[in-house]
């Protein structure tokens, strides 16, 4: 089954990303792997990994003739473009969308294992390899609400006509996505319309991008943690909470 029109796919680490394996991926333009889950599929064309990925877990060197990794060099400034890490969430789900809405320039954007919810029971797993680490939820000044930052990138995603949606079937996501099944994929640009779009506050969404460009908590490197100090949680939490309530309020 060829894919229709611009349709991005990007698989994390949570356990039910597994699903890919099951999937006809060529409904997809293209899929993007963060970290460990080029593991899930083969049929993945960009891996994007953070600066601390070990080498050990990258995968072999035969396996990616045709594939491309996708670093701190490549994502970096594609995040600048979009307003820099502080105001996007400083986690891999949130970066791998802004590269690909920069990068790809997909017509839907599609996740698959991103959640971002930790089963706690002792013996169950957190990721899709077992346990890890529950990187979404450490302490950190960009990720006070990670669902206002789900919101964000749906805004500024909309803003270049592209849709957000979740293939997950948990329960319960962080991410505030309109949910959608791999079946939906082989939409037509026909048919695409408004389908996927979640409703946003135009008011409300240029209240907090103003909020933001006033703030202007910028650092072009990347390496927002070395300038946190500077930064106050307060007012990045009154920035969610815009955010928040564009997502709340009808468009």
């Amino acid at each position: 089954m060829a894919h229709s029109l611009n349709c991005v796919l990007i698989i994390g680490s949570a356990p039910d990303a597994v699903k890919a394996k099951q999937w006809d991926l060529s409904v997809f333009s293209s899929c993007v792997a963060i970290n460990n889950a080029w593991q899930v599929t083969e049929d993945w064309d960009y891996l994007i990994y953070p600066e601390d990925f070990p080498l050990e877990r990258m995968p072999p060197q035969a396996d990616r003739p045709t594939k491309q990794l996708i670093d701190a060099g490549d994502f970096v400034p594609q995040q600048n473009r979009y307003g820099g890490f502080v105001y996007a969430g400083g986690t891999m789900a949130f970066t791998a969308g802004y590269w690909a809405l920069g990068a790809l320039k997909p017509k839907v954007l599609a996740f698959l294992g991103c959640d971002m919810v930790y089963v706690a029971e002792q013996g169950q797993r957190t990721h899709f390899y077992g346990q890890g680490r529950a990187d979404p939820l450490r302490q950190d000044i960009t990720l006070q609400s990670l669902e206002a930052k789900s919101v964000r990138l749906m805004a500024m995603a909309q803003s270049q006509a592209c849709a957000v949606v979740n293939l997950s079937e948990l329960p319960e996501s962080r991410l505030l996505f309109p949910r959608a099944s791999i079946d939906d994929m082989s939409w037509n640009e026909t048919a695409h319309g408004g389908w996927g779009v979640h409703p946003l506050d135009a008011t409300a969404v240029q209240r907090a991008l103003q909020a933001e460009k006033d703030l202007a908590y910028m650092v072009p490197s990347g390496r927002y943690w070395e300038k946190a100090h500077e930064f106050d949680p307060t007012k990045l939490s009154d920035i969610d909470a815009m955010w928040l309530e564009a997502a709340a309020a009808p468009g």
